[in-house]
């Protein structure tokens, strides 16, 4: 059985990582905002893919939904269009994934 130190560890963890990663690709990007909104990008990504896996359970459609309401926290945090935003989400999607292999990551595109 799991202790909840471990599973709170695991999640500060996953967050940090998150962070860093939305962090350095936006920054990539051009982006001239700070870690914290980093850090209000993997937390919403976080809280808004948990709540709708919840509702809908796993799937595509909660997957699609819960992707176009990161790509609109994502337009507002950053104050980006779109495509932009989109591309930003797919490429921190990717990386997270590439990183998740090796270190926990959280649910959802972070």
């Amino acid at each position: 059985m799991v202790s909840y130190v471990a599973i709170l560890l695991t999640f500060v963890v996953a967050l940090i990582i998150s962070t860093v990663i939305i962090f350095v690709i936006t920054k990539l990007f051009g982006e001239k905002e700070g870690i914290t909104t980093a850090f209000l990008a993997a937390i919403i990504g976080t809280v808004v893919y948990t709540i709708i896996y919840y509702v809908l359970g796993q799937g595509w459609i909660a997957a699609f939904i819960a992707g176009i309401v990161w790509l609109l926290a994502l337009q507002k945090l950053y104050t980006i269009g779109w495509l932009k935003s989109l591309v930003i989400a797919i490429i921190v999607w990717i990386v997270t994934s590439i990183v998740g292999w090796f270190l926990p990551a959280l649910t959802g595109p972070m």
